[in-house]
């Protein structure tokens, strides 16, 4: 291969496709490690600068990536938490353990009040995750009641003696996590049965009108998509014909080595990047089969479906609590991402909403905060997810790419190098491009069709190795820069440097 591989992009500027939600570019916060204690949460006492005790810098910056929901309270740690420890006084509320994640005392300081106050800031809609592993159907239903309802009720005066006179806005409701592991061990056929009967006391109040997201498969376990669609189905046929949820979730981690032995965040070998990098390719194919499954009871599309887990997911940084899943953020972390979004927006006339794992100083986070000095470290991903925000609510157009040298042999699968996706909004047009290939830069001829588009800028984030990381000594070794273009008799040329994410801008 020479060292510049050339390609062609075309982009139908006039052909509209299915709307890219912005849900698309969720979030997730679950009590683990330091993701709400030291991340979102610092108590009001802190030196560090909070709202309420909310960290002040945490929020600017999701702020700034234009965060459109949030995901709380797990994971797994929602199917142990019980919503009335979390609410009250804060020097009253009982104490637990947390058995998923540490074996850590949880003190209950950050709950249902503190989560609608950080979401207000964020400006993101709340997804709350209720309890169907060690809860009841009531609990969720008041739950759901204290949230939303106004008027008088039980749980209306209990929010009033709590000091919120008003009802929130609460559209996102999960039933439950991962019931086939920690959220219950349970056959798809029982959680499905529970899921309808959850759903159906999860009741919509006022004009709070819930999309309650059933819990659905693990990776490529489509027995578990069928049993739930099956409800869809049969529920969709009886007299008075009903949706038992709005939607299913899925969860699909990149794993670069094993569940047991899964490789070093930051010290990796060219193998070890390739394997990651196909892993997280492996993300369409194996939603496009839930999909086709979906398709099967619900042609018309009206259940949606969630990838409300996904990311990396690495060891854990040397030293660090193996519970907390801290780990390092680098580049090929933001490929991991920028690949992601662009299958998102290919699939987004299903695909109606995904949580990256997680926010905050876990997993493939967005923000890492440094326990000594209180800096806050943005990562690539962060950078990856501003970059990307253009596309939120707008529309997706169809992208096809000529690139016969942009591929990789990678044990025994032809894997391309080049990745992209577009959409439209307002007059603008907007493509993203991906380059992982390690070694060589890409000459890039991108056709912008069917529009008359002159104005072109463009961003890259193109750091020195694949590697590449922030960290509160060097938090700024990873950032965008603005890239070259040239014109064309048919649009425009780039260069995208190895291991690369761009966005381009024409208007």
């Amino acid at each position: 291969m020479p060292d510049a591989t050339r390609a062609t992009v075309i982009v139908n500027v006039d052909i509209p496709g299915p709307v890219i939600s912005r849900h698309l570019y969720g979030h997730f916060a679950e009590h683990l490690g330091r993701c709400i204690y030291g991340g979102f949460w610092v108590g009001e006492d802190s030196p560090i600068p909070n709202v309420g005790g909310i960290r002040q810098d945490v929020v600017q910056a999701l702020r700034e990536l234009g965060i459109p929901n949030l995901r709380w309270p797990g994971g797994c740690f929602a199917d142990e938490y019980h919503w009335r420890d979390g609410i009250g006084p804060r020097a009253d509320r009982p104490r637990m353990i947390n058995t998923n994640w540490g074996d850590v005392e949880e003190n209950n300081h950050f709950g249902t009040h503190e989560f609608m106050a950080l979401c207000e800031l964020l400006g993101a809609e709340p997804y709350i995750n209720g309890n169907v592993g060690s809860g009841t159907v009531r609990e969720m239903s008041e739950w759901v009641e204290y949230l939303t309802r106004s008027g008088t009720s039980p749980m209306v005066e209990l929010r009033r003696a709590n000091g919120r006179e008003e009802p929130w806005r609460v559209p996102f409701w999960g039933l439950g996590n991962e019931p086939w592991g920690g959220g219950g061990r349970m056959r798809a056929e029982t959680y499905t049965d529970l899921a309808r009967q959850y759903a159906l006391f999860c009741k919509n109040h006022g004009d709070n009108v819930l999309h309650r997201i059933a819990a659905g498969a693990s990776e490529d376990d489509y027995a578990w998509t069928e049993a739930l669609m099956r409800a869809v189905d049969e529920l969709s046929h009886d007299t008075f014909p009903v949706l038992p949820f709005e939607a299913i979730s899925v969860h699909y981690y990149t794993i670069g080595g094993t569940w047991t032995t899964k490789g070093s965040a930051t010290q990796f070998d060219d193998d070890d990047y390739w394997r990651t990098i196909v892993a997280a390719q492996d993300v369409e194919p194996l939603l496009r089969r839930h999909i086709a499954v979906m398709d099967r009871y619900d042609p018309q599309r009206q259940v949606g479906l969630v990838l409300d887990e996904w990311g990396t997911w690495w060891d854990v940084e040397p030293g660090t609590n193996p519970g907390f899943l801290y780990q390092q953020n680098t580049m090929r972390d933001a490929l991991v991402a920028s690949l992601h979004f662009d299958v998102f927006h290919r699939l987004a006339d299903r695909l109606s909403m995904a949580n990256i794992a997680q926010t905050v100083n876990v997993l493939q986070a967005m923000l890492l905060t440094d326990e000594e000095t209180g800096a806050l470290v943005r990562t690539p991903t962060y950078h990856v997810f501003e970059m990307n925000k253009v596309h939120h609510d707008a529309t997706s157009v169809p992208v096809h790419v000529r690139a016969p040298q942009a591929q990789r042999e990678v044990a025994g699968r032809t894997v391309p190098t080049l990745s992209a996706s577009a959409s439209v909004h307002a007059g603008r047009c907007h493509v993203s491009l991906t380059n992982t290939d390690l070694e060589h830069e890409v000459l890039v001829d991108l056709d912008l069709r069917g529009a008359s588009l002159t104005e072109l800028t463009a961003r890259v984030l193109a750091p020195q190795s694949a590697g590449s990381f922030n960290s509160a000594e060097h938090p700024e070794d990873v950032r965008p820069q603005p890239l070259k273009l040239a014109s064309t008799a048919t649009g425009v040329r780039l260069t995208l440097p190895p291991h690369s994410f761009a966005i381009l801008k024409a208007a």
